[in-house]
């Protein structure tokens, strides 16, 4: 008489939205999977970002004069793309080879295989949320991004010309006289935007709660200030976890640690070359009036997401290492920020304010498949920017590799094996 072939198990070292995403994807394969995280589901860099799903984000960080300006930023404390001064070899290396992928050539060739991850994941989180029926705020309004001035436009056309042509990602041009009808949360002096209406938006707090919860439902275990403290290694393959909860152990490890993930590379004898590229937020009661739409503002950085019960404004990209403050200038630097732009660009009262570290790689790609000296152990990590718009089509490549199938996307360009 045969016996039932064994369920296979997983854990998951990360509860951010990558954790998440992994989790439904193996556990939808058929395997047991537990998810740990040191804090809380989705309180750390999944919690207070802009919430954009944005297929439009095709061009990597690493274009022509991106390293200019993270060198101008080391003397200007202001500045909302910084690198704070300090002595880290591990750093300066990183700016170093970020510097070397900073031409043209190499920006189209990371654009492509960024929009073959953006492009799978929207088609994901459409499935996802019809399927699971999430109620978290998901709309599929485009994403405007608006100029204050004239130059800013011309830059900004030279930028949705290379999407146009090269990614097929096309734009509505929006001339400033025409802005405030689009949207008449936008003052009447403003150069102009561009919409792009492929992209969508989601409120993260309630996208990685809802989800978290239907995967439970499912079986799924979720253990919350689980801190992983030691890996248990033999003969090429990990045999067990130590964590602050008891050891643990299962078939195959898949470590969704955001830009605490280079804290690992001499466990997982890998190299992780991420550092941690801050950024803030303040949520707060909706203006009157409040945008329309999401919006960014590309020449102050700041990004704009109105919410059903709530307004939030994010940005800056601060390399500090892990620096846990949140300083009253930059908060109040969002909030000025958004002056120019919006008739009433905040609101008084009760504010929320944040901080996440963004694993930031210096090839602006993600690094997602199986550690090279470890055949049970697998990275989805290193998603830069854009953790929740490829969030979908990370955990569906984790759960293809780990079954051994044909990736339905090139998973090649992101494997840990390239550094």
């Amino acid at each position: 008489m045969n016996s039932s072939p064994k369920t296979e198990t997983a854990i998951v070292v990360g509860a951010g939205v990558i954790g998440i995403a992994c989790a439904h994807y193996l556990s939808k394969s058929g395997m047991q999977v537990t998810v740990i995280d040191r804090n809380t589901i989705a309180g750390a860099c999944s919690h207070g970002n802009c919430g954009y799903i944005c297929p439009s984000h095709v061009l990597p960080l690493t274009e022509p004069g991106a390293i200019r300006v993270a060198l101008k930023s080391l003397f200007t404390p202001n500045a909302p793309f910084r690198v704070k001064p300090r002595l880290s070899p591990a750093l300066w290396n990183w700016i170093w080879q970020f510097a070397k992928r900073c031409t043209q050539r190499q920006m189209l060739e990371a654009g492509k295989h960024l929009q073959s991850i953006l492009d799978s994941s929207m088609l994901e989180y459409r499935r996802l949320i019809a399927e699971e029926q999430l109620d978290c705020e998901w709309t599929e309004k485009g994403l405007l991004y608006v100029l204050q001035t004239e130059k800013g436009m011309h830059e900004f056309s030279q930028t949705d010309k290379i999407l146009s042509d090269h990614f097929g990602v096309k734009a509505r041009r929006i001339e400033g006289t025409d802005l405030c009808t689009v949207d008449p949360a936008l003052k009447d002096n403003l150069a102009g935007a561009f919409y792009y209406p492929g992209d969508a938006s989601v409120r993260p707090d309630l996208l990685n709660t809802q989800w978290a919860e239907r995967l439970k439902q499912r079986g799924v275990k979720f253990v919350e200030n689980c801190e992983l403290q030691n890996i248990g290694k033999s003969e090429g393959q990990i045999t067990h976890l130590k964590t602050s909860k008891g050891e643990m152990d299962a078939d195959r490890i898949i470590f969704a640690t955001g830009a605490w993930s280079p804290q690992l590379s001499a466990e997982l004898e890998c190299h992780l070359p991420i550092q941690p590229g801050k950024g803030y937020s303040v949520t707060m009661q909706r203006p009157d009036p409040c945008p329309i739409y999401p919006m960014l503002f590309p020449e102050h950085k700041v990004g704009v997401s109105p919410f059903q019960n709530g307004y939030r404004l994010g940005s800056m990209m601060e390399f500090a290492g892990y620096d846990t403050a949140i300083p009253k200038r930059r908060i109040n630097q969002l909030r000025v920020s958004a002056k120019p732009y919006l008739i009433t660009p905040y609101t008084e009262g009760d504010q929320q304010t944040w901080f996440g570290w963004r694993p930031m790689t210096w090839d602006s790609l993600p690094i997602i498949g199986q550690v090279p000296n470890l055949t049970n152990a697998y990275l989805a990590t290193g998603h830069n920017m854009l953790g929740m718009s490829m969030a979908t089509a990370t955990g569906k490549l984790i759960a293809e590799i780990i079954q051994q199938q044909p990736t339905h996307i090139d998973a090649t360009p992101f494997s840990p094996t390239r550094f």
